[in-house]
């Protein structure tokens, strides 16, 4: 007998500490009259802020959210109290609410039941190895009258004027033995890359204007390309290398596009099997107004 009760305050002793145990590891963080709230309470509320908020809740707004949280709770309980989570509209907007919640449940379901091997990623950038391939080059441009990239206090160029200076630097630097940088430094409209002698640095498809973009990349290794005219000026690029964006710095973006192009496939699967239909007397757009009646002529006064 002695034992059994030992037993059963052992076993009590033991609740107590798990209870007591379970408090510390989950404190509470904000309490407002009768109301507690747990740390694993108020962490699950912040997760369900949009992503772009739960940085800024969790670190320098977290006791503002926590008091707006707060609020909405004091709020939520009076609310219960005078019976309005039974008012018909209020139960419209939870049951549209839980659909929505369920509809990204659901979302997040068919996503992480997407699978992608490496084969497959690899397969995808092998496909579009030449939108990864990048060019190294300088530059020196020479800007227009009109031209976002004309500099104050330089003397303001016609088109003729400004392609014919571009062709003379080409010139100078080709057949001349001019140095490329040291006529950029001296000569670029771009402030940038002019002060470093007109480098680049390394640019991908798509970061440059198109007429730029092509020049650039269909030139060689060391070629300085033809005059090349864009909406800033003429340009002289000298190509110093081609390369290609190795394929583990850009899985991660891969994978991420193709993930979001087999979730658009599988909703319009989802789409196909359900297809909508529209009462279109109710869809149809509405009228147009009426055009304002002509003010009527006064009648002419002889003088």
């Amino acid at each position: 007998m002695k034992k059994t009760i030992a037993t059963i305050m052992a076993l009590a002793l033991s609740a107590t500490m798990a209870v007591a145990q379970e408090k510390v590891a989950d404190p509470i963080v904000v309490a407002a009259g009768d109301l507690s709230i747990r740390q694993s309470e108020f962490e699950d509320a912040l997760k369900t802020l949009p992503q772009e908020y739960q940085q800024y809740a969790s670190g320098p707004g977290k006791k503002q959210f926590a008091e707006d949280y707060v609020r909405m709770k004091l709020l939520a309980s009076e609310g219960m109290k005078a019976g309005l989570d039974k008012d018909p509209e209020v139960i419209k907007q939870l049951n549209l609410m839980r659909e929505n919640l369920v509809a990204n449940a659901q979302l997040q379901k068919i996503e992480k039941a997407i699978a992608l091997t490496d084969a497959e990623l690899q397969a995808k950038y092998d496909a579009k190895k030449n939108e990864y391939e990048q060019v190294t080059a300088h530059h020196i441009l020479i800007a227009f009258k009109g031209s976002p990239a004309a500099q104050e206090g330089k003397p303001e160029l016609t088109e003729e004027q400004a392609k014919a200076k571009a062709e003379e630097l080409r010139n100078s630097i080709v057949g001349g033995g001019a140095k490329f940088e040291d006529v950029a430094k001296k000569e670029s409209d771009d402030a940038g890359s002019g002060a470093n002698g007109g480098d680049l640095g390394s640019f991908n498809r798509g970061q440059m204007v198109p007429e730029f973009e092509k020049a650039a990349f269909e030139a060689k290794v060391g070629e300085v390309t033809p005059v090349v005219r864009t909406q800033f000026g003429y340009h002289v690029i000298r190509v110093d290398a081609h390369d290609v964006t190795p394929f583990d710095q850009v899985k991660a973006f891969i994978e991420r596009n193709e993930r979001q192009e087999k979730l658009k496939a599988a909703i319009e699967a989802m789409k196909t099997k359900a297809p909508l239909t529209y009462n279109e007397a109710y869809f149809a757009p509405p009228p147009a107004p009426e055009a304002a009646p002509a003010p009527e002529a006064k009648p002419e006064t002889k003088q």
